[in-house]
């Protein structure tokens, strides 16, 4: 029995366990393993997974140069209107991902806000693989926005108000102090954003296609696979399984505590020193 779990609780947790857990085995019972070879290494297949570990890369490496300021902004700053721009940062969480793929092509489409200039200028985004690039970015984002500022309102300033007293500028704290506070944080939420950005479907459906070798990701292979080649679609879908719990658990395996966040027990204090009479 594990130490202040209520016996009650045990009963939904399995429920919820199994919820999670059966599905995902009887996907793999659903495999031909004696074909697992042959149904996943066709040319299709193997466009899709690369494209898929390209892109989301990049995307990975876009959400850290982007998310980690707005992280910062969002946990530091103290203007009126955070609360606002906080749910607009964290709404591609919520929305469905086609809604976030229509948005984008209203965006950088040939008529769309920015994409008219740029389509004036000889720039194509829509239906190539910088719309994937974006697509991912777009819904994987906010995971590594909202666990990076939850680390920072975890951490505190205290460190960075030492280095300040002690004449450090703004960037130094920053380079020597906050980001090496956020150390496990960073890595815990870029693995999580390159696994969003690796699953993403519906966005980079709307917004890039499905062009083999450009824009197919292994989530739109393996949804074509469905219809034409159902045991392929269950081979590539175990693959992407697999890759994502790798993913998760080095997620979790490479992150540790906040420095400064651990929980102490509490030290007596020394008995106040009585002054004895001059």
């Amino acid at each position: 029995m594990t130490a202040g779990v209520p016996r009650w609780v045990l009963g939904p947790a399995v429920v919820g366990f199994a919820l999670v857990v059966l599905p995902l085995v009887a996907l793999a019972a659903g495999v031909e393993w004696g074909r697992f070879v042959e149904l996943v290494g066709s040319a299709e297949s193997r466009d899709a997974l690369w494209l898929s570990l390209r892109t989301a890369t990049v995307s990975t490496v876009l959400c850290l140069v982007f998310g980690v300021p707005m992280a910062a902004v969002l946990a530091r700053a103290r203007w009126r209107g955070l609360p606002v721009l906080r749910a607009l940062v964290l709404l591609p969480l919520v929305l469905p991902p086609v809604v976030g793929g229509i948005a984008l092509l209203y965006t950088f489409g040939r008529q769309g806000l920015l994409g008219a200039h740029l389509e004036a200028a000889g720039i194509r985004i829509a239906f190539s693989t910088t719309a994937v690039v974006l697509a991912q970015t777009f819904v994987a984002l906010p995971f590594l926005v909202l666990t990076l500022e939850g680390a920072l309102r975890t951490a505190g300033s205290r460190y960075e108000q030492i280095a300040a007293t002690l004449g450090a500028g703004p960037s130094t704290v920053w380079w020597r102090i906050t980001l090496p506070l956020l150390r496990p944080a960073l890595i815990s939420g870029a693995v999580l954003a390159f696994a969003r950005a690796l699953g993403e479907f519906g966005a980079t459906l709307t917004f890039a296609g499905s062009l083999q070798g450009r824009t197919r990701t292994l989530p739109l292979e393996i949804y074509l696979q469905r219809e034409a080649d159902a045991d392929a679609a269950i081979a590539l879908s175990v693959v992407l399984i697999v890759i994502a719990i790798a993913i998760v658990l080095l997620a979790y395996r490479r992150t540790s505590p906040i420095p400064g966040t651990q929980l102490r027990s509490p030290t007596p204090s020394r008995p106040a020193e009585v002054a004895s009479p001059r």
